[in-house]
């Protein structure tokens, strides 16, 4: 079979591989489409400190059962499924209190263990989760929709929550779309009208490009000077962390779903005077993937309107590189994998 190879930094190519023997409890799946998500792209061009080479990537993905282990239950040959992607070693001090998302020794698929960029893979059985009929092209984009629906459940968000959202990049617009699921009215900013444009489209009510217009005035202005009552950082960068302390209400809720690789500083009194609850948030739940598939079945979420191009996997190259230069045009891009 064919799998697509980062070889090193920077090179990324199509291999031939054996077919994998699927082990006790395991289901032989075949790939449908795959999500390139940004730890890819970062794969890709050697900025993920986590990867080792060679690698195939992809941890968004949807796929076909083709065979299952004598006695599974729930899933039939045929089924189009998704599946939980971090592999949690299930005896870290983490994982024996239930938090498999944090595990000490998380192995995500295509960054510490190999992904689903190739046409065939083995799951155990466990990681499948139904797709209750959606297309494989949206359930491809149900892993991602999951790490923001994952971060906006570590705080309260409630119908009529003011919720400001740093960065409109992939997770910032699934962090847009659950909390208007959520009855939020939501500010977006970000540096790139092209992503703003995304942003008002799926329904921000306002949007606000930093290097145009006065951030904390905009914010004033829409929160009656009151500050907002959740605020989502999804760039990773200290300027937006410090941005969402500054405009959040006293008593809110920080959600940092942005990967920081710089020393943010700050005097840690203002979280006292506010009495702000800061959350860090990592990965997601099979729950949160089971809850995402019943809202968009119940056509509650459009996450298709996310996808800015649909690549076959011969053409995989073409696509990292249109992600490694993007300007904030495209949004998610999907591979195609073969039909078999």
């Amino acid at each position: 079979m064919k799998a697509i190879e980062i070889t090193e930094p920077g090179k990324l190519r199509l291999i031939e591989k054996e077919m994998p023997a699927p082990g006790e409890n395991e289901a032989l799946l075949r790939v449908r489409f795959g999500g390139i998500c940004g730890a890819d792209v970062a794969s890709y061009t050697g900025n993920q400190p986590f990867t080792t080479y060679p690698r195939i990537p992809g941890h968004e993905f949807s796929a076909e059962v083709v065979s299952l282990p004598e006695g599974a239950k729930g899933f039939r040959v045929g089924d189009v499924v998704t599946c939980n992607p971090y592999f949690n070693c299930g005896v870290c001090y983490a994982c024996r209190r239930g938090l498999v998302n944090a595990c000490h020794n998380n192995q995500t698929m295509g960054v510490q263990r190999d992904g689903a960029f190739q046409e065939y893979i083995a799951m155990p059985v466990e990681r499948l989760i139904p797709g209750k009929g959606l297309p494989a092209e949206t359930l491809a984009l149900i892993e991602p929709f999951s790490i923001s629906c994952h971060a906006l459940s570590r705080a309260e968000v409630k119908a009529g929550d003011r919720l400001l959202i740093m960065g409109a990049g992939p997770i910032g617009l699934f962090a847009l779309l659950r909390a208007k699921s959520m009855g939020a009215r939501v500010l977006v900013a970000d540096l790139l009208e092209n992503r703003l444009a995304l942003a008002a489209a799926y329904g921000a009510e306002r949007t606000v490009n930093v290097k145009a217009e006065d951030l904390h005035e905009a914010c004033a202005a829409f929160t009656g000077g009151d500050g907002f009552d959740v605020c989502v950082e999804a760039c990773g960068a200290p300027e937006t962390f410090l941005n969402c302390i500054e405009e959040a209400a006293h008593g809110a809720n920080i959600i940092l779903i942005g990967n920081g690789k710089r020393e943010t500083t700050f005097v840690h009194s203002v979280l006292l005077k506010k009495e702000l609850n800061v959350f860090g948030s990592r990965n997601a739940y099979t729950r949160d993937f089971e809850t995402l598939i019943d809202l968009v079945a119940a056509g509650k979420a459009d996450v298709m309107r996310m996808v800015s191009g649909v690549y076959d996997m011969e053409n995989a190259a073409e696509a990292f590189e249109k992600l490694k230069y993007n300007d904030g045009t495209l949004a998610k891009l999907l591979i195609r994998f073969p039909e078999g």
